[in-house]
């Protein structure tokens, strides 16, 4: 499987939506050099309220451009950063991807995905009704997140908007990938 980076973002203070780059570099156990968000351990508010020693497994988030496209054809205009993610992708079905799968671009940075965003209420306070556009019912009700996965980064290095994204997939069995 290979797909392209649309965008690369980061934000340097706790916004929501985050700054488009022309570039952004993958930090080994840390994630995006210079965003809020990059640490070992837990970074975002709600879970360092929880536990601040909790492991860091939402280093870097990946979203599809692919749900932009379908939320702007839902009324919601949407695009790239909006969501706070710091990849943006095209071609990689990432909502599918089992946990552990290793997502390589262009110089060779590498993130392995740990599991998929839970929607917060954030997103509805920066666009009412956009909680919900995020969210789906499968055929038998269970709840499918759209908002992207979240990654760790186990190689360092830049990503740039039009690097490839290289898939590989972990040994099966493999496992579906649940919230972190």
């Amino acid at each position: 499987m290979v797909g392209q980076v649309v965008a690369v973002h980061r934000s340097a203070s706790h916004s929501f939506s985050k700054y488009a780059e022309d570039e952004i570099v993958l930090v080994v156990g840390q994630g995006v050099a210079g965003d809020a968000h990059a640490g070992a351990t837990v970074k975002h508010r709600s879970r360092v309220a929880r536990d601040p020693s909790q492991p860091n497994l939402r280093q870097v988030h990946l979203l599809h451009a692919e749900l932009f496209d379908e939320l702007v054809g839902r009324d919601h205009p949407v695009f790239p950063g909006d969501l706070g993610e710091n990849i943006t992708t095209r071609g990689v079905a990432l909502l599918d991807l089992p946990t552990g799968s290793r997502l390589r671009f262009g110089d060779g940075a590498e993130v392995e995905v740990t599991g998929l965003r839970n929607p917060c209420s954030q997103i509805d306070r920066f666009q009412p009704g956009l909680t919900a556009a995020v969210l789906d019912r499968a055929g038998d009700g269970a709840l499918i997140r759209k908002a992207g996965v979240m990654a760790v980064v186990t190689r360092p290095g830049p990503v740039r908007a039009g690097d490839t994204i290289l898939v590989h997939l972990p040994p099966v069995p493999h496992r579906p990938l649940q919230p972190v």
